[in-house]
């Protein structure tokens, strides 16, 4: 138990190093980028006295180490400050906006997993043979296609009435309903047994989880084929084959399990990109993400928005962190807890 202890708290303590480190560069570059946020906040019209006093309100007037410090002693309370582009509290304006980002990106790794992981399964079992050939090319498209001109294609086709999926917002005109208990449309209408809500949601993220996945899709369907395959060609792999195992369970069970590190690794980090990169995505589908609501954020040069927007996701990037190293030393026990 002290081992597992140790190891949780070295890696945690060399992840949130990284965070104060992020932290540190994405302040100084917001300070670095030409404008004046108190300026662009109110309008070309606004008085120098105005603008002074905003900025004295905001701690702009301050030393650039004495505003970081002041703002990292705010965010160690749960205080982003106060947002330009909204007014409100930058922490109010993340919690509303991050579950949408969140069921997004949680829907995309579904699909990740549902159809990449098969796939990747079946390319290794008919290893050379016209499948394959086959995986390799639509992997290949999803890996260069970018995730925006994938969204623009979907949209245009459901223009076209080629599928009947709705292309923007996370619920039609015609739906009301208050996610208040997770905040997550499929979670609370199935607590709330509204199925017309959750039948209508799930329509919502199908084309814009499906623009995400598509480069994730390739990229774990090809990493399972070529673990799979060096892992077949082992001496208890062997062992399995000249013992009369079958190839399905050898393939379905034993090859799967031992290659799954590696496609798990490539989850885990997707998840943890995705949170702050699906801006784009977010933005065609008018997605109202936690993502968009950072480009909005820098547009509008929001220095507050900015940095809530960057720590939130780093957060996120340190959980997935940890949670790729228990999930893969579970699968894996020969990585557990390896260099402690």
């Amino acid at each position: 138990m002290m081992r597992e202890l140790r190891y949780l708290s070295q890696r945690l303590g060399r992840l949130l190093l990284i965070l104060f480190g992020l932290s540190a560069i994405i302040f100084s570059v917001a300070r670095l980028v030409p404008g004046d946020p108190a300026r662009i906040a109110l309008g070309p019209l606004a008085s120098e006295q105005q603008i002074s006093d905003l900025r004295s309100k905001m701690g702009l007037d301050k030393p650039a180490p004495e505003q970081y410090l002041r703002y990292i002693g705010g965010v160690l309370h749960g205080d982003f400050g106060q947002s330009l582009l909204t007014g409100r509290s930058v922490a109010l304006d993340i919690r509303q906006a991050l579950p949408a980002t969140l069921e997004l990106v949680l829907f995309t790794l579904l699909l990740m997993m549902l159809i990449a992981i098969p796939l990747g399964v079946l390319a290794a079992w008919q290893q050379n043979g016209w499948f394959d050939q086959l995986s390799r090319i639509l992997s290949l498209l999803g890996v260069v296609t970018p995730a925006f001109l994938l969204a623009l294609i979907l949209q245009l086709l459901a223009s076209l009435n080629w599928f009947a999926l709705p292309v923007t917002e996370r619920l039609s005109s015609g739906l009301h309903f208050d996610a208040r208990v997770s905040g997550l449309l499929l979670v609370d209408s199935l607590l709330a047994r509204r199925w017309e809500v959750f039948s209508d949601a799930a329509k919502h993220l199908v084309l814009p989880g499906f623009a995400l996945a598509a480069a994730g899709i390739g990229q774990v369907m090809r990493i399972t084929r070529s673990s799979m395959i060096e892992f077949s060609h082992r001496d208890h792999v062997e062992t399995l084959r000249a013992c009369g195992v079958s190839k399905s369970k050898i393939y379905g069970k034993y090859l799967l399990r031992l290659s799954a590190s590696a496609p798990l690794t490539i989850l885990g980090l997707e998840f943890a990109s995705l949170i702050g990169n699906a801006f784009i995505v977010e933005m065609v589908f008018s997605w109202p993400g936690m993502a968009s609501y950072g480009i909005r954020a820098i547009l509008s040069k929001d220095f507050n928005a900015v940095m809530g927007v960057v720590l939130v996701s780093g957060v996120f990037f340190i959980v997935a962190n940890l949670l790729i190293d228990f999930v893969v030393s579970l699968v894996d026990p020969r990585l557990k807890y390896k260099g402690v």
